[in-house]
């Protein structure tokens, strides 16, 4: 019953975003989403089907989730920059990319947890990846909260709104994981899975709401952030700049002699 209300809940959220026409400046996050409910789907149909083919899928699907969560921060991360992207060219969007990448690449040796009592190799690897996605998730929207002020954004901004409900669903996910780590009885584990359930709930809940509602007009960066942002962007740009002209002066091999 709590996996078809999540999968309500995530077609309420899918059918809000639609309607808005969020999808206009989140493709990703939709992606996301609607992944989400195929998967779950998919997920439910290899359980009953094939039990010994379920962790393969589990561990694909994770991995599939891992990839749009990155495509979600990215997409968040550059929708927070369209007060000043007129000034930015579309090769900005390659920084933001690996900065979010290098987090994660980063995270990855720290978020190892002790083997789970009776997992398999493969589930251990299922925890680690989730671990590293939901730190860069908690990270991603603690900076954002910190940042507020200077990035003019808040709790009306469909960024911030995205950021603190995935945060949120990555809180309980870190908590339950730990739990998990020692040793647990087929019936704690099936607890755990339920409040990791009832968190998707509860989050899909709250974005239900919060798109429901009309996004609040996008305030400008104070002045001091668009001279960061844009000292940053003229810096990149000269670097590249330089890059090149050294390259286009540099000889071709068949040249030196």
């Amino acid at each position: 019953m709590l996996w078809l209300g999540g999968d309500v809940a995530d077609a309420a959220v899918i059918a809000l975003f639609l309607y808005r026409r969020l999808w206009r400046y989140f493709p990703v996050f939709l992606l996301y989403v609607v992944w989400v409910l195929v998967g779950d789907a998919g997920g439910a149909i290899v359980f009953r089907s094939d039990h010994s083919g379920y962790a393969t899928w589990y561990l694909t699907a994770t991995v599939i989730d891992s990839i749009l969560l990155f495509g979600v921060l990215v997409e968040l991360a550059w929708s927070i920059l369209r007060p000043v992207r007129a000034s930015l060219s579309r090769r900005a969007l390659i920084p933001v990319v690996g900065f979010v990448l290098a987090i994660g690449a980063a995270i990855w040796p720290f978020t190892a947890l002790p083997g789970l009592a009776g997992a398999s190799q493969e589930r251990n690897l299922i925890a680690h990846l989730q671990q590293t996605v939901s730190i860069v998730q908690i990270i991603f929207f603690l900076a954002l909260i910190a940042c507020s002020q200077l990035l003019s954004i808040g709790w009306r901004d469909r960024e911030l709104q995205i950021a603190s409900g995935l945060g949120f669903f990555s809180f309980v996910g870190i908590a339950t994981a730990i739990l998990e780590m020692h040793g647990t009885s087929w019936v704690r584990y099936a607890h755990l899975f339920r409040i990791e359930i009832g968190a998707n709930i509860c989050t899909l809940a709250y974005l239900a709401v919060c798109f429901a509602q009309k996004e609040a007009k996008r305030r400008e960066f104070t002045p001091e952030m668009q001279h960061i942002l844009l000292a940053v962007a003229g810096a990149a740009h000269a670097t590249r700049s330089a890059l090149t002209d050294s390259r286009a002066g540099r000889p071709r091999k068949n040249d030196r002699r």
